[in-house]
């Protein structure tokens, strides 16, 4: 009886290379390539922190990195602080007013305001006169005691002050050259005189600048009695230079007749002259 024929059915491997998972791993490895190649990229045109930030990370993800992450995104936190003290100044310079009974009738003419600058302590003058007599660069009796509290209060902080002169827009009335531009940085100068010798730092007064009206606080009334005002500055720490800044950061005036264009402290003139202001 013949042999029965040996069928032998082989099965191709088919397309089976072709769909496993190595190629996968090859792709992940070239990715992984091309990000670690656009982070060195982006790290050679970082600035010097950000390199230093990285570089820290890396060496002691829970230590270096972490502190000087907390460097970089330190100044928002400076920043709520710098208001917190400035808040803290407010107060407590509110509830010295409040406990003289003299002063406390004067509130409304003495605003304070939070700003980028720190802390704006407006003296705002009324019709006839409230820290200053018309046409006098001489503190009178209100602007005395005003001034005195002022100085105890703020010496004790160690933030640096400027010190502003305000007119309306109303021509200086007396003859000759002194102008509002002379009064406006009397005023000035007079209230940090007698600041300084009521409790302020030697050094602590950066500035003193006359504006005259060229920084109304009230545009649409040039005449405004509230234009005529001494305004103190509590700067924030850190912002303490206060160079070319002005009620609402404008540029500080400057030109012919402005004796404190340039910061400086000038001795104020005594004039008998009354324009109003």
């Amino acid at each position: 009886m013949p042999t029965p024929p040996i069928i032998v059915i082989r099965k191709k491997g088919g397309h089976g290379g072709h769909h496993g998972g190595a190629w996968k791993v090859a792709y992940a490895d070239f990715v992984t390539a091309m990000m670690a190649l656009f982070i060195v990229l982006w790290l050679m045109n970082s600035s010097k922190p950000i390199q230093v930030a990285v570089s820290g990370y890396f060496k002691d993800p829970s230590g270096t990195g972490k502190q000087t992450g907390t460097t970089l995104e330190g100044t928002g936190a400076k920043t709520q602080s710098a208001k917190q003290d400035m808040a803290k100044i407010k107060e407590d310079l509110q509830k010295s007013i409040q406990d003289i009974n003299d002063l406390a009738q004067l509130k409304n003419n003495i605003q304070m305001t939070i700003t980028s600058e720190g802390l704006r302590i407006e003296l705002l003058e009324s019709e006839n006169g409230t820290f200053f007599d018309s046409g006098s660069s001489s503190l009178n009796k209100s602007g005395q005691e005003v001034a005195v509290l002022l100085a105890a209060q703020l010496g004790k902080a160690p933030n640096r002050l400027s010190i502003e002169g305000h007119t309306d827009a109303k021509p200086f009335a007396g003859k000759g050259s002194y102008s509002n531009w002379e009064l406006s940085a009397d005023r000035a100068n007079a209230a940090r005189r007698l600041m300084q010798q009521s409790g302020l730092r030697a050094d602590q007064v950066s500035q003193v600048r006359g504006f005259a009206d060229q920084h109304l606080r009230n545009a649409k009334d040039p005449l405004d009695p509230s234009n005529r005002r001494i305004s103190i500055i509590v700067q924030a720490l850190g912002n303490d230079s206060g160079e070319g800044k002005s009620s609402g950061g404008d540029a500080q005036p400057s030109g012919e007749g402005n004796p404190s264009a340039t910061g400086a402290k000038v001795e104020p003139e005594t004039t008998g002259r009354k324009d109003g202001k």
